[in-house]
């Protein structure tokens, strides 16, 4: 996608995003007895976001996966800092598409990326704590055993880069999702909408497909439709 383009967010690669605890809770729809009744909580393509040092604040036992997780610290750190000025600029070259009834402004918004960006860089730089909760992986193979978690999220990866990655690619990777879910867990992936700001199109595909191998989906409302068109998510049950 061009920076041209009329609609979309324009991004070439995978962005490292940063977002908080309280996102998450709304975008996912999360109630707060779920969150400490599921056990273990898995953040996938989690970036530099702070969902798990801020669940762990929270005294919940919270784990994250990014392929980013082989850098060290102070590399992430400064790549996700560049994002966000970089992130903030395209943002702002189309404002008027964007919901900002949560963060207010476009600087709100960049400033909660900084204290998420914080959060996460406070817990990922000790050593301890980035090797027992912070690994290096991937979808569709994560690495991870199988009915580890309670709950697995997955945020602004699937679905958003449509373009970059195929429909197989979506199978196998919320197949793995299940896989690593515990039986009666919680598996959710925001948004359902492309970069291009249009729903994904092999999305009633996928869910015949998951129906056929054993699995429950469904759509939640999120309760953060910042993306233009992303007011729904897609929940997933084995």
């Amino acid at each position: 996608m061009s920076m041209g383009s009329s609609k979309g967010y324009p991004q070439t690669g995978v962005a490292v995003t940063c977002r908080s605890f309280e996102e998450y809770v709304r975008m996912f729809d999360l109630e707060d007895v779920d969150l400490h009744a599921c056990g273990k909580l898995l953040d996938i393509a989690a970036g530099a976001s702070s969902f798990t040092a801020d669940a762990c604040e929270r005294g919940l036992d919270a784990y994250a996966v990014d392929p980013r997780y082989a850098k060290l610290s102070e590399q992430l750190a400064a790549e996700a800092r560049e994002e966000i000025d970089v992130s903030t600029a395209k943002l702002m070259s189309v404002g008027g598409k964007y919901d900002l009834s949560y963060y207010g402004s476009f600087e709100q918004h960049r400033a909660g990326r900084i204290r998420s960006l914080e959060s996460f860089a406070a817990q990922y730089s000790r050593d301890e704590e980035r090797k027992k909760r912070y690994l290096a992986g991937s979808l569709p193979s994560l690495p991870y055993s199988d009915g580890e978690f309670g709950i697995v999220l997955c945020s602004h990866f699937l679905f958003l880069y449509e373009d970059q990655f195929d429909y197989e690619f979506h199978l196998r990777a919320v197949m793995e999702m299940i896989r690593v879910c515990k039986p009666g867990g919680i598996v959710r992936i925001y948004p359902i909408v492309s970069l291009r700001w249009e729903p994904y199109s092999e999305l009633e595909r996928l869910r015949s497909d998951l129906g056929r191998n054993g699995v429950t989906t469904g759509l939640f409302q999120s309760k953060l439709p910042f993306i233009p068109g992303s007011e729904l998510g897609l929940f997933a049950q084995f």
